[in-house]
């Protein structure tokens, strides 16, 4: 039988909370897949859903409505034992760690392997190599007091490993961490999808995560998806005004006041997507019209080893000369905008 590409797939996904005085809907209508060996990213500010649609996705919630297949398997048609095996296959780790204060390392790790059968004679080994691919193999007898917040996931990430499962879902796995400590994290769960072929989705509010470690995303609101789509194209081209807000903490800056105060010429915006960041738009600009420009601001992002460029520059010199100059621009720049001087 032929592997299908998708891993995830959720058909019209609704989860409602009734109580006797009201009607909460946390998840409203949702629909998208996961490809397999992929990591997909789902953002949103608190209360929009994404974690109860994380939580949908092994059933740790019960949807009101829709479809969870995950690798093939509709999870909602299973018997309690059948899920509880099917669940096997779908690690989770979480902010808060989850690790049993009392028990090693070690026995952390251990106690997911007895918990699934595992037979006591290979369960050292497992846990060893376990620890070896989360970075810490030399910890393996302290206890989770004894470890940083960066140590004390990894622990969670290896033994949500244990069972080898093909799904690995991270429930805002970095938001208490320090940025050093997010990056660390991030890396290693890009080299563990990459060496294991593991699906990862992560919940987050913070794009920057996403920008890191995701092929995909899905912006959501109210308990909807907003918009979805490659990281890129959403970074490069977001069209939702959340997922614009969303993409400004990473990617916006203001100039400073006193600055854009003593600017005579225009001000301009310009957005160099893929390779066409790493041409000389600008210097072939400045030598064809008779235009001084001046660099004011910028930066140039990779998302996915594709460049993403955003500068302004100031353009002063005859009006004419000025919008020809724009005109070329637009013609080989992905976004070129006129900004007003506030």
């Amino acid at each position: 039988m032929r592997e299908t590409a998708l891993m995830i797939e959720l058909k019209n996904i609704t989860k409602e909370y009734v109580s006797k005085k009201n009607r909460i809907i946390g998840v409203d209508n949702v629909s998208l897949t996961i490809n397999r060996g992929e990591i997909f990213g789902i953002v949103g500010y608190s209360g929009a859903g994404k974690s109860t649609l994380l939580r949908c996705m092994n059933i740790l919630e019960r949807p009101t409505s829709g479809i969870v297949k995950v690798d093939g398997v509709d999870l909602l048609q299973l018997s309690s034992k059948e899920l509880r095996k099917a669940r096997q296959s779908i690690g989770m780790i979480f902010q808060g760690f989850h690790l049993v204060a009392s028990k090693t390392v070690y026995e952390n790790v251990a106690f997911a392997l007895k918990a699934a059968g595992v037979e006591n004679s290979i369960i050292k080994e497992s846990v060893e190599e376990l620890l070896t691919i989360v970075g810490l193999e030399d910890r393996i007898n302290q206890y989770p007091a004894q470890l940083s917040g960066g140590q004390k996931q990894r622990v969670s990430i290896a033994r949500a490993l244990a069972n080898n499962p093909k799904v690995l879902l991270c429930d805002e796995a970095t938001s208490a961490l320090d940025p050093n400590t997010t990056q660390s994290i991030l890396a290693l769960l890009k080299r563990i999808n990459k060496e294991l072929g593991l699906t990862i989705v992560i919940i987050t509010h913070e794009m920057e995560v996403v920008k890191e470690i995701c092929h995909r995303c899905a912006v959501m609101q109210d308990g909807r998806i907003v918009e979805q789509g490659p990281t890129y194209q959403i970074f490069s081209n977001p069209i939702d005004p959340l997922t614009k807000r969303f993409i400004d903490t990473v990617l916006s800056f203001k100039l400073p006041r006193k600055l854009v105060e003593g600017i005579k010429g225009k001000l301009v915006r310009l957005q160099f997507r893929g390779e066409i960041a790493a041409e000389a738009v600008v210097s072939d600009m400045l030598q064809t019209f008779l235009v001084k420009g001046n660099i004011l601001h910028g930066k140039v992002e990779y998302i996915q080893d594709l460049p993403l460029g955003i500068f302004i520059m100031e353009l002063n010199g005859d009006e004419q000369e000025v919008e020809k100059a724009i005109d070329y621009l637009r013609g080989r720049v992905s976004v070129v905008e006129v900004v007003e001087n506030e």
